[in-house]
């Protein structure tokens, strides 16, 4: 890689301007350097923190369709591992579904998502694309003409300006992108009132399946990372700190809720990383606002539940690509003007999904009436999903897909 590709420079132009070096932000400079449109990716973080920012780790089948279309599936194939297999624990007893074998017959490919940004970003600097760590975007200016600039900040607080054709708004419900919508922009937005205590663990996966532990303390989920790594959920109070607890009592809490008494230990280890999260879920409409576009979590977020967030990034890069390429290169708008419009359809069954899932998770935590209709409904979806091969069949479909 060559200093012109990575300085931090506060200044520049290209045809399209990207906020944001994450999964969206990433696939999208790739698609577009590789069609031979002039493209610049502004970050605001350090390469380092870009390369190690732990995200999500189960890419859905059409991700890695995507990716292996462009290339740019080859760690993946090289060190993922094919998952296929979702476990229950409930009060009345365990299951397991073989979603591989039901609905599409699609399978999850686990690999972590710092490890998907790696392989794009070293794709994307061996193919001679533009970077510029450590440079804040703070504004995006006249997006509604035909030359709109971003305002930014590099790492010595130096101001400055990009111009281009098109901005590309991939840096997430914060980023510059979000905070220069106009007032007609919509933001559809639904606090789900539970929180989670995500951990990531020094230790090999305890299950050889993704584990949903419906329990009457909280849930708990285990799901695979690395053969090293696991991924583990406890459903948590809202506001209390992620250090409030030592880890041995997580790991009782763990044991207790993944019910290890009637399914043997879990493999424990040193607790690397931990973090709350509020599960929430946002959605922006329209995503496009004249010369900017919107795209991962710039455009959606769902819950954490079902895995949707990297995978949606994906996919709206790839749209967006596909649109700003015929534009840019070809002359024809028409995909650019429906863009909004196709992302949209899947980021809302996205989101439905996500729903369901948090629905089906988590118990009411109430003891009067309504909460008590609220808990039967769930053990009527559980049971329906345990004994119905067409429940079974749309879970796998929906679980896996987007």
């Amino acid at each position: 890689m060559t200093d012109r590709q990575i300085r931090t420079t506060a200044h520049g132009s290209a045809d399209v301007v990207i906020l944001g070096a994450g999964p969206a932000g990433l696939t999208l400079g790739n698609l577009l350097l590789a069609a031979g449109i002039d493209c610049v990716v502004l970050e605001r973080a350090d390469r380092d923190r870009v390369r190690t920012r732990a995200r999500a780790g189960f890419l859905a089948a059409n991700t890695v369709r995507v990716l292996d279309r462009h290339g740019l599936a080859d760690g993946l194939h090289r060190r993922g591992l094919p998952h296929g297999t979702c476990e229950f624990r409930t009060e009345v007893g365990s299951f397991r579904l073989d979603y591989s074998t039901l609905g599409r017959g699609e399978q999850h490919t686990v690999y972590p998502q710092q490890d998907l940004v790696t392989d794009l970003l070293t794709h994307y600097l061996a193919e001679g694309g533009r970077i510029h760590f450590e440079t804040e975007a703070q504004r995006v200016d006249d997006a509604d003409g035909t030359r709109p600039a971003v305002t930014v900040r590099d790492a010595d607080g130096r101001p400055g300006r990009w111009q281009s054709r098109y901005v590309a708004g991939c840096d997430g419900r914060h980023g510059a992108a979000r905070h220069s919508l106009p007032a007609t922009a919509r933001r559809h937005h639904r606090d789900h009132g539970v929180s989670w205590l995500g951990l990531l663990a020094e230790a090999p996966p305890s299950l050889d399946a993704v584990g949903y532990a419906l329990h009457r303390r909280g849930f708990a989920g285990h799901m695979a990372r690395t053969p090293e790594v696991t991924r583990y959920y406890l459903q948590w109070e809202r506001g209390t700190a992620a250090d409030a607890w030592s880890q041995e009592r997580i790991w009782d809490e763990l044991g207790l809720r993944m019910r290890t008494a009637d399914h043997g230990p879990l493999h424990q280890g040193r607790i690397l990383q931990r973090s709350v999260i509020d599960l929430q879920s946002d959605v922006m409409e329209p995503l496009r606002h004249g010369s900017l576009l919107l795209a991962g979590d710039a455009a959606s977020l769902p819950a954490p539940a079902a895995a949707k967030g990297a995978n949606l990034a994906v996919l709206e890069a790839e749209l967006l690509a596909e649109s700003l390429i015929d534009d840019l290169a070809h002359g024809d708008p028409t995909a650019l003007d429906q863009y909004s419009r196709r992302c949209l359809a899947h980021i809302w069954r996205a989101q439905e999904f996500s729903h369901w899932m948090i629905q089906l998770l988590h118990a009411p935590l109430g003891s009067d009436e309504e909460s008590f209709f609220h808990e039967s409904l769930r053990r009527s979806r559980i049971e329906s999903l345990r004994t119905s091969r067409i429940h079974q069949d749309w879970f796998a479909e929906n679980y896996v897909g987007i």
